[in-house]
């Protein structure tokens, strides 16, 4: 093997090495794009599920109101009924 030969041979074996060296690195960056993409995609439905909460919280708090009022005259209905 002449001296060509081995540097030739070197310079494949290297390139090889920075070949694998990036197709790791993209693969990194690959999974890093992604979640940026979900975290993006997330923010987006951020407003839509506080809306929701906001929404359900304030039906949470008619229902308890409700629920209070027909305890309140249950406890009204109760005290009308003699006791026997």
């Amino acid at each position: 093997m002449t001296t060509s030969d081995v540097i030739s041979t070197g310079a494949l074996l290297t390139m090889g090495v920075i070949a694998f060296v990036l197709a790791m690195q993209y693969r990194s960056l690959y999974g890093i794009g992604q979640m940026i993409r979900d975290c993006k995609n997330a923010t987006r439905w951020v407003p839509i599920w506080e809306m929701e909460n906001r929404e359900l919280r304030s039906a949470l708090r008619a229902e308890k109101a409700h629920v209070e009022q027909l305890q309140r005259k249950l406890v009204l209905l109760q005290a009308m009924i003699p006791a026997a």
